[in-house]
This record gives C-alpha cells, structure tokens and sequence, in this order.
C-alpha cells in the first residue's frame, strides 16, 4: 500500500475527506513547489497532485495551459521535478501523485519512469490520455511497481466504470463534469447516481476534480465522495502573485479555508 492508501485509511478512521491540491511543478520555479508542498501539508492538505508540465495538454484549460507553459519556460524537465520529490521526502512523507500525459511517461520510458516514482517517493500517477484500453497494454509493467496508477471515470463513463476501476488502488478520480479543467460556478452532474454507480464497482475511494474552486463547493460536495481536488482555483493565485513568498502564504491560506470547508 502506498502513502495514497495509508492516509485515506487513516481519514477514514478519523471520519475526514481528503483535500487534495493540484499545481504545476515548476510553477514559477522548481524552488517555490518545494516550498509549496511543505506548506500546504500545514495548511491541511492530504495529497498534493503535481502537474507535470507539457506542451499540449489535452485536458487542461486555459489556466492551468498557461501555468505549464511557464514552468516549460524554466526548461523544466521530469528528472527536475523526480529529484526534487526526492528532496521532499527527506523531509515529509504526505502523499504525492503526479498528473501527466502518457507521451512523457513514453519518452522517458515506462520502465524506467516507474523505477523512478519508486526511488524518489512519488505514490501514485494520474494520466488522462491513457484509456482503460490502452492501459490493459501495460498492465504486467505498471503491476511490478508500488506505484497507484489512479483511473478517471466522467459521468457518461456509463457501464464502462466496471472496467475502468477494476483492480484500482489509490483512489478514483472522479471527474465532475465534460470537458476540460477549469474553475466553474455550477454543475449539472446528478452526483447521487453517478457516484453510486462508481461505489457500486469499487471501494477504492472516490475523488472529485475538475472546476471545484470554492469552498461552498467542496462543502456542497464532500458528501458525495471520500475527497475533492481544487486545482484551476489554485493555479490562478499563483498566477496572480508576483513574489513567491507571498504567493505560498496565499495559497496557503486558501487551502486552509478548503479544508475547513470539509468540516
């Protein structure tokens, strides 16, 4: 079991959800993620989920396309970001996942990116553009390293959730709306069927991402799954502050409100 597991056994047992906040690595530099990290555990987050940055990012919107274009600025690479994940573990041992498309797993290569994520602490891998079918090709690899490979299901994944979340570990990243990440003012998603029919195949908890920025909306939303994900929200205060210091402390803050939110 990785760290992802462990700490949602622990939440479960205090009767908490997770807070898991999203942000590019690199984002303005790889110093300020370092930084960001550690305080964001103080601030009450469970997992951090680091974005790593690439040049055409599918699923992200306009905010979260621009945060991964600075850090691609920086000429950041994946072993930058690996190492310094390996830096934080010296020092914390809050679960990390990474959000990234299959192409760079690819072209770093799938063996080696997993001996990677093992060596330098990272726990668990979010890849939207790799289908469950395309997954099923990797399967042997990806089942030789203790690292959670998080499948995303939408609410019309439909009668393909069975497949999608059958022998998941982690968690299910449950997606709240179509479309691409990006802060949002409602959602028209029947919650109560969709992640019923998710709970229905799995006891892998359940997460909600895509466009939840408020905290009257995870306080609306906790109650659906076992954690939620605030990323665009995040992304567009880093993008707002200049100094870094100031920005980890409003970030910071922000998050500590989100948490208090789950409450």
């Amino acid at each position: 079991m990785t760290r992802i597991g462990r700490r949602f056994a622990e939440l479960k047992e205090r009767k908490e959800k997770a807070l898991v906040p999203f942000f590019f690595a690199g984002d303005p530099d790889i110093d300020a993620t370092y930084e960001l990290v550690l305080e964001l555990e103080k601030a009450g987050a469970d997992i951090v989920e680091l974005g790593i940055p690439y040049t055409d990012p599918l699923a992200d919107g306009p905010v979260n396309q621009a945060a991964a274009a600075r850090a691609l600025k920086n000429d950041i690479t994946l072993t930058d970001i690996l190492d310094m994940v390996k830096r934080l573990r010296k020092v914390t041992q809050v679960p990390i996942a990474f959000l990234l498309y299959f192409n760079c797993v690819l072209q770093y290569g799938v063996e080696r990116f997993l001996q990677g994520c093992e060596k330098c602490g990272v726990d668990g891998l979010v890849i939207p553009d790799l289908p469950y079918e395309e997954r099923l090709r990797y399967t042997e690899i990806f089942a030789r390293h203790d690292v959670d490979m998080i499948p995303l299901v939408t609410p019309v994944s439909g009668e393909r959730i069975e497949k999608i979340v059958a022998g998941s570990s982690g968690f299910i990243y449950c997606v709240t709306s179509t479309g691409t990440t990006g802060v949002r003012s409602d959602f028209d998603t029947d919650f109560d069927r969709f992640m019923s029919e998710v709970a229905a195949h799995t006891d892998t908890p359940r997460v909600l991402g895509f466009g939840i920025s408020t905290t009257a909306q995870v306080s609306k939303l906790k109650g659906y799954g076992e954690g939620v994900i605030v990323g665009s929200a995040i992304v567009k205060r880093m993008e707002a502050q200049t100094d870094a210091i100031v920005m980890i402390e409003d970030v910071a803050q922000f998050v500590r409100q989100l948490k208090a939110a789950q409450r």
